[in-house]
């Protein structure tokens, strides 16, 4: 199924806003499994039980050394608007031939390419988040799917030689509302139809829900879970809630994974709360960033096994109150006032922004600012703060200094999701109709939308 609809764009000069054009409708995501409309949820592309394997990737990596940025980054970006009157986008996913594939809260999975946006596909009982109308005067705080729907989307690393794509998504099932990553062929003719499980039957709540799925550099794929309401269960590695699991494209275990006493498997860390954005420095480091409470957002750096203190520790005075040989591990970041709420993340190593190569880049939802975190090794020269904020507490993980600074500060709103093209443009995403732009007028009449960023000239 492929629906060339109302949204779709043709690519215009850089800079200008491109014209729709219109030629159907798209599919009724929430049609097939909303149980409130009466729909029966296995009504279409009932998930098989048991995965038919696909090829696993070459799971070989060659550390890169890399060099940390000393100066601040420039905030001198040309903007162009390639997509406009999106629904909840969340999340992108880039393919080795250029094609971005784009996820919808709503229930669609569309691919842009060669300037079009089109519908592939829609998971057969995904939720539908259902989108507020644009220019929306009340904040309304929750969408009917609450924080769940149609969330992270991966292609297989060998695609298009491998054309699967997997998406994790709150599905709508008898024993109620259920997380899960599924794959699906997309050389198939209905691949909604084509769906098998990979991970199953998570924990979803209206909040929490985590998302985020990336393979990794040695071709494992990675998933960012939240506690889906259920704090305790973070802390216990045998639960999936509150964790961050590394599978193969199967969906079995990475074969090094490490062995947590009592723990799943699958679980890599766990003792997070509602981890979205998800990254790996050039030498193979993974670094996460996760919704805190009350603001106290984190950034950390993963380490195989470790514990991340949820839901006993997030304050600077419950880390500085932990004993010498605690198992907690301490945040690189942790913004304690004037949180983020970092979702989407990227380490962007492009050249399309120099000054922006070698730095993480995390969307921000209610601070609406895509933040530029530089994270420098001990003994590094350290960029100036200027209007932004160092990280370097004497509780928080010394292994990085972090500097943050705040940039596109109000101009698109809420920001979701941020990632690197192929000849390392930026994109970035909009979260504007999800019921909670409270500042600045969003959503716009045209919102959400897709965004091109390049150096200025």
């Amino acid at each position: 199924m492929s629906d060339h609809w109302s949204r779709r764009r043709a690519l215009a000069a850089a800079g200008a806003t491109l014209v729709a054009g219109c030629a159907g409708s798209p599919p009724s995501a929430g049609s097939a499994g909303d149980a409130a409309d009466g729909g029966d949820p296995t009504e279409n592309a009932t998930p098989t039980p048991e995965p038919t394997p696909v090829p696993e990737p070459d799971t070989s990596f060659e550390p890169r050394e890399w060099t940390a940025p000393t100066d601040a980054p420039s905030p001198d970006v040309e903007r162009t608007v390639l997509v406009e009157n999106l629904e909840i986008p969340w999340d992108i996913s880039v393919a080795s031939n250029g094609d971005l594939f784009v996820t919808e809260r709503v229930g669609r999975v569309s691919r842009f390419a060669g300037g079009d946006l089109d519908t592939v596909f829609a998971p057969g009982d995904a939720i539908d988040a259902e989108a507020i109308p644009q220019s929306q005067t009340e904040q309304q705080w929750w969408v009917k799917g609450g924080e769940g729907g149609t969330l992270g989307v991966a292609v297989h690393p060998n695609y298009p030689d491998v054309e699967v794509l997997y998406v994790y998504y709150t599905a709508d099932t008898d024993d109620g509302k259920r997380n899960r990553v599924s794959r699906f062929d997309l050389s198939a003719s209905d691949p909604a139809a084509s769906e098998q499980v990979v991970v199953g039957d998570m924990a979803a709540n209206k909040f929490h829900n985590g998302g985020r799925i990336a393979f990794g550099p040695e071709g494992y794929l990675w998933v960012t879970t939240g506690d889906a309401g259920e704090d305790p269960l973070a802390a216990d590695p045998g639960e999936l809630p509150g964790s961050v699991l590394r599978v193969t494209v199967n969906g079995e275990p990475a074969p090094d994974n490490p062995d947590i006493d009592g723990g799943d498997p699958r679980v890599f860390t766990y003792g997070h709360r509602n981890p979205q954005g998800l990254v790996w420095l050039p030498d193979g480091t993974p670094v996460i960033n996760e919704h805190g409470p009350a603001g106290r957002d984190e950034v950390n750096r993963l380490v195989p096994g470790g514990f991340y203190g949820w839901p006993e520790t997030r304050t600077a005075d419950q880390y500085r109150a932990l004993p010498a040989d605690s198992d907690v591990r301490r945040p690189l970041a942790n913004t304690q006032r004037g949180g983020w709420a970092p979702t989407g993340s990227l380490f962007y190593t492009g050249d399309a922004v120099p000054s922006w190569r070698n730095r993480m880049l995390i969307g921000g939802l209610r601070s609406q600012q895509l933040v530029v975190l530089t994270l420098s090794p001990p003994g590094a020269e350290l960029p100036p703060v200027g209007e932004g904020r160092r990280f370097d507490a004497d509780w928080m993980d010394d292994a990085y200094t972090a500097t943050a600074h705040p940039l596109l500060k109000d101009e698109f709103g809420r920001i979701r999701h941020v990632e690197q093209g192929v000849d390392g443009e930026l994109y970035l995403i909009t979260s504007n109709r999800d019921g909670r732009s409270g500042k600045g007028g969003f959503p716009k009449d045209n919102h959400d939308v897709l965004v091109k960023l390049e150096a200025t000239e």
